[in-house]
């Protein structure tokens, strides 16, 4: 009865010393925001630099009251973003706060508000003894506001909303990413003279589905079938259109691929492993590693996460982004060569594709040196951990984030270009005027110099003879962040 006694009595105090060493926190400091606490834990929990970011660290706020004081000292949860965000500019260029989370998921499943143009990532100041400046239309969305307004490939914009570029104004071209509306002069090129043509063209931006394939067609030369494929994006909802392109390569036969990525920014981890797939039909599905998410230290149970080859293309609804199902994929195994045309808008899953395929086969890039993105995203929003939830977020809000928050590696380790792929054969774009030409043509500039390298016409490596009356300025133009991404969306993620 003793030894009964003792023990209770044991228990009774081991209870109370529990009692009062957790004794319920204090807190007298109100939150007033739960945005910012949502920021802040969403960081903490993903973010690829979380261990290099003090202010991220676990062990930082002592008292809640510490944690509320830090994130009441942020009016706006943007500016706390960026804070948290690791070197930005050095280290980290490609992380960025989202206003409105269903307004970014439409953009990744191809639906963006948008004027239809696309542009190279540097302005042109066609005469070094002038202060004009211009830029190529690079591209246009098959029935966008551009394309119905006939604007094409290749016509200079020297005008904006009735102001002419110079080196001081330059920035004006930002516009086509932040206005509703806009005008826009064209202009040509003569000796080096800028002549404005008169007349504005005005544009009002819609809501327009946007395929990432620009272009596709079989070029025969030299006794050979050449595949030809612009793409622009790796956008999921468009991965059966992709397939369909490879079932017409498969059907006529090709003995060469060009894969033209000179504006393709990135897009989807998983669509880029379905292109490797089909490019390289002869690597066994589902056994050897196209691709390696290295996570951060934190999330141990998502380290080496390997996106394979597949003998699968997976289908989403270009609305709702849902899965609708799978078909098989339209891999090609006479390729033994991948030609790559390269340019200075060449990014992320773009990347992903040079260095995941550079195991199993020759990769030859053509073109300008690519941006260097090795790291990837997703979309975190305000949901119970691990934050990825899009059915379960806070209604309060719309606001999300779209942290780096992995490294991408092929099946060798390798993800050493962070300062991009050089080619072996560089060729810049826009030379000249008479190079701009309708993708396709076999005498448009980076589509020739590929050719030739394929039929064996050229041998030089190294940059050709610079035209001094038409160079790329050091101005860029400013893109909205996602142009260059990679990322997993939720139905891809392994938490």
């Amino acid at each position: 009865m003793k030894k009964v006694y003792l023990l209770f009595l044991g228990m009774v105090m081991f209870n109370a010393s529990c009692s009062k060493d957790n004794e319920p926190e204090v807190v007298t400091v109100t939150l007033n925001s739960e945005v910012n606490e949502f920021i802040w834990e969403g960081m903490n929990y993903w973010y690829f630099w979380q261990a290099d970011q003090p202010d991220l660290a676990d062990t930082r706020f002592k008292t809640t009251d510490d944690f509320n004081k830090y994130l009441n000292s942020y009016n706006s949860p943007e500016d706390l973003f960026n804070d948290l965000v690791y070197q930005p500019g050095v280290t980290d260029d490609f992380s960025w706060y989202i206003p409105d989370v269903d307004e970014q998921l439409n953009s990744f499943n191809g639906i963006k508000e948008s004027y239809g143009i696309g542009f190279p990532r540097r302005l042109i100041r066609p005469n070094p003894d002038t202060e004009d400046i211009v830029i190529f239309i690079a591209y246009v969305v098959a029935g966008s506001p551009a394309d119905i307004a006939g604007l094409k490939r290749g016509d200079i914009i020297n005008r904006v909303d009735g102001v002419t570029m110079n080196v001081d104004n330059a920035s004006i071209i930002n516009k086509v990413f932040s206005e509703k509306s806009i005008s826009l002069g064209l202009a040509n090129i003569e000796n080096g003279n800028v002549t404005s043509i008169e007349g504005e063209i005005n544009l009002n931006a819609v809501v327009i589905p946007v395929s990432p394939i620009q272009h596709f067609q079989v070029i025969q030369e030299g006794g050979k079938k050449i595949g030809y494929l612009v793409y622009n994006g790796f956008t999921r909802t468009y991965n059966g259109e992709l397939n369909d392109v490879f079932n017409s390569f498969k059907s006529e036969n090709i003995t060469e691929l060009i894969l033209d990525l000179r504006y393709n920014g990135g897009g989807s981890v998983l669509t880029s492993a379905f292109l490797a797939s089909m490019i390289n039909g002869n690597v066994p599905a589902n056994s050897q590693t196209f691709a390696r998410l290295q996570y951060n230290a934190k999330r141990d149970g998502n380290n080496g996460v390997n996106f394979p080859f597949f003998n699968e293309v997976y289908l989403y609804d270009k609305k709702s982004g849902d899965n609708t199902g799978q078909v098989p994929s339209n891999r090609i195994k006479s390729l033994t060569k991948l030609y790559v045309i390269t340019g200075q808008g060449t990014a992320s899953a773009s990347e992903m594709i040079i260095n995941g395929l550079r195991p199993y086969m020759e990769v030859i890039l053509v073109g300008e040196k690519t941006v260097g993105k090795n790291e990837g995203s997703i979309t975190v929003v305000d949901s119970p951990s691990p934050y990825t939830n899009l059915d379960n977020r806070n209604k309060n809000h719309t606001i999300g984030m779209q942290p780096i928050v992995f490294q991408v590696f092929n099946s060798k380790d390798q993800s050493d270009y962070t300062f991009g792929f050089d080619p072996e054969f560089l060729v810049e774009e826009f030379r000249f005027v008479s190079d701009i030409k309708p993708f396709g043509d076999p005498n448009e500039a980076l589509l020739r110099a590929t050719l030739d390298v394929i039929l064996g016409a050229s041998s030089k490596k190294g940059t050709l003879e610079p035209n001094m009356k038409m160079f790329k300025t050091e101005k860029e133009i400013s893109f909205p962040k996602f142009n260059y991404d990679m990322y997993l969306l939720p139905q891809e993620q392994q938490n």
